[in-house]
């Protein structure tokens, strides 16, 4: 499966029924580009165990903390519509004794990841609304 936009590898994942509410859509599973950075609904079933962030970045979170940090990478399009969620979605991520922060730290300097914002701008103004909050 590939990514209508940018025809990079796409990683489906199962979104856990309490996490469905932050997610664009309330579907079962949805997949991420290895890329861009954007949410799909997959194309194909997605199973826990064949889920693998790493294809992303290795410094992606595991355990509980990757489908919320997946979810978060994907709602930082639109910072401002997506703030409450993305704020919930971050302590999820910090609680399983993840650093947000630091993945967008790695991601912007390993240059293999190309969203359509700015990583370092976004890590920035999440900062600021997370010590803001």
């Amino acid at each position: 499966m590939s990514c209508p936009d940018c025809d990079a590898p796409l990683v489906s994942f199962v979104v856990p029924a309490d996490l469905r509410e932050y997610a664009p859509t309330t579907t079962e599973t949805l997949a991420i580009c290895t890329q861009c950075l954007t949410l799909y609904p997959p194309t194909s079933n997605a199973t826990p165990e064949a889920t693998d962030f790493s294809r992303i970045s290795d410094a992606f979170p595991t355990g509980e903390a990757a489908v919320p940090m997946a979810i978060v990478l994907g709602l930082l399009e639109s910072l401002a519509l997506n703030r409450s969620e993305i704020e919930q979605l971050i302590e999820r991520v910090e609680r399983a004794g993840a650093d947000p922060l630091l993945l967008l730290d790695k991601l912007d300097r390993q240059g293999s990841v190309d969203p359509q914002w700015d990583v370092s701008r976004r890590r920035h103004q999440l900062q600021q609304f997370l010590t803001s909050g």
